[in-house]
């Protein structure tokens, strides 16, 4: 009798689960990824493996359109959040929300919502929790609900790039309630948004399992649930992908792109990033005091080898830490030098005698990292810098004191100068933070005038007086700007952007 009861509950609810998932249709999607982050905290998490997953949780007021550009680096606005939005002066502008939205957790998207997520103690305040944050709004004064639908945001000097700030990177929208009620910590974890998915399981030794959020706004998700799958080796993730565990992997090296290319399940879909590879050059490391010696380290760099031999020709070396994106604000007249005679003219007008110069990297965290790293040794060798390679497992034992050289990687969070080489190099960023780039009176007084400028003529001139003194003191150097590979079964159809968002909404995601 106990066996049938028990066969009978059995059968029971395999048919209750079953009918459920037969009701559902739309399959599943799993990732293979390299890394996941710690938390989901979107303001947290900044790097390439948080916005990844953080890009499908959260909303934000305004979004880029990457879709509206062929090379998926579009910098046009349209309507996220917020439905609308008007220019009352150079320093306000009103946003006017969307009445049809609603959080994971059922609770009503309110003016509320966004006063809470940019001016509570997440990101402002005396001690903020997350200080990065706040550099991404450094001109920001106040924001304040007019009503339930409106917004008035406030700059505390005029703000040209303050709608491209809202459709950015630390712009999401945050659940008030839901924060408030689980702290700092425990949101981190347990995240509430208004995007197409919502959390279901973290566990970032393993996966990252989020389900679709069928209320979603604009539109019912394509996916019934999303895995992120951690497989920390490029061998696993390309095994994972072709016995069918995984549907997309990230992270693919150019040398891998031919053989994955010939499997007839598979596409190999690939963009240039609105990223740079850099060294950080840290002036209070032995001999590095001396300005000409950053520079050489500089000048001996061959990009265009590295993109040659470590990229297949599919990076870019940029003109300086300047891009096309940034549209009308472009110098396209700045070079990215190479020229080993003068680096080695540098180090002799320097004395240097010879002291060891050591770089530090970890092995996987950027693409071709350690295989860039080792050529480059030989390169400052041939110009007569005693360089030495250190492989480290974090970035906290990279800029552990001992160590010169490091890597890094600077994305262009706004398509202009101030979201760029000003967010990442000026008093808000860590070079200056932690004192290892301490000469930086000329650059921060015309980054600083170019934060609140509005003439756009004013604005080239400032950008090119920060290019200037950026270059000649020489904190650190561009190297390339990567192409990202993902091997993508053929019938998900989906399409990559510049920067590692991963957009799984309806528009973007597909299954054929």
């Amino acid at each position: 009798m106990l066996r049938t009861l028990m066969t009978a509950c059995v059968l029971l609810m395999a048919a209750v689960f079953g009918t459920t998932a037969a009701a559902d249709p739309r399959p599943t999607l799993t990732i293979g990824v390299a890394d996941l982050p710690p938390t989901l905290e979107p303001a947290r998490e900044l790097s390439n493996v948080g916005t990844r997953v953080t890009y499908s949780i959260f909303d934000t007021l305004i979004r880029r359109d990457f879709l509206s550009a062929p090379d998926g680096g579009g910098a046009a606005l349209v309507p996220g959040l917020a439905k609308s939005w008007t220019r009352v002066s150079p320093q306000e502008l009103i946003v006017s929300l969307r009445p049809d939205v609603r959080f994971h957790n059922g609770d009503v998207f309110t003016a509320d919502d966004v006063v809470y997520t940019f001016t509570s103690q997440r990101m402002f305040g005396d001690k903020p929790w997350m200080p990065e944050a706040r550099t991404y709004f450094p001109s920001l004064e106040s924001v304040e609900a007019i009503d339930p639908h409106t917004v008035r945001f406030r700059t505390r000097v005029p703000d040209v790039l303050l709608e491209q700030r809202l459709a950015s990177w630390c712009a999401w929208i945050v659940n008030k309630r839901a924060y408030e009620a689980l702290g700092f910590d425990g949101f981190s974890r347990a995240p509430v948004g208004t995007g197409p998915y919502k959390v279901r399981e973290l566990r970032t030794d393993d996966r990252i399992v989020l389900d679709a959020f069928d209320d979603y706004w604009d539109g019912k998700p394509t996916a019934r649930a999303v895995t992120f799958r951690k497989i920390p080796e490029l061998a696993g993730r390309i095994a994972a992908l072709q016995s069918g565990d995984v549907d997309m992997i990230t992270n693919v090296p150019p040398d891998q792109v031919g053989i994955l290319k010939r499997k007839p399940e598979v596409e190999v879909r690939s963009v240039v990033l609105a990223n740079v590879h850099m060294l950080t050059f840290d002036e209070r490391g032995v001999a590095m005091g001396d300005k000409r010696i950053r520079q050489a380290l500089a000048l001996a760099i061959d990009r265009q080898l590295l993109v040659d031999t470590l990229w297949d020709g599919t990076a870019v070396v940029p003109r300086s830490h300047n891009f096309p994106e940034f549209g009308a604000m472009y110098l396209p007249d700045r070079q990215t030098r190479y020229d080993p005679a003068e680096a080695r003219r540098l180090l002799k007008e320097a004395a240097y005698k010879g002291e060891k110069i050591t770089y530090r990297t970890m092995p996987h965290y950027y693409t071709n990292a350690l295989k860039a790293a080792q050529v480059m040794i030989e390169m400052w060798k041939a110009v007569g810098i005693n360089a030495d390679l250190q492989v480290v497992e974090n970035f906290s034992q990279m800029q552990a004191s001992g160590a010169q050289v490091g890597n890094w990687s600077n994305s262009t969070r706004l398509p202009d100068p101030a979201g760029a080489l000003w967010l990442t190099w000026g008093p808000g960023g860590p070079l200056q933070g932690r004192k290892a780039w301490t000469s930086v009176a000329a650059f921060n007084a015309a980054g600083t005038a170019l934060e609140g400028e509005t003439d756009p003529a004013r604005r080239r001139a400032f950008f090119a007086r920060m290019l200037d003194a950026w270059e000649d003191e020489a904190p650190g150097t561009v190297l390339y700007q990567p192409a990202e590979f993902y091997a993508v079964r053929k019938q998900v159809k989906w399409r990559p952007y510049t920067f590692y968002f991963m957009d799984l909404r309806p528009y973007n995601l597909r299954f054929e």
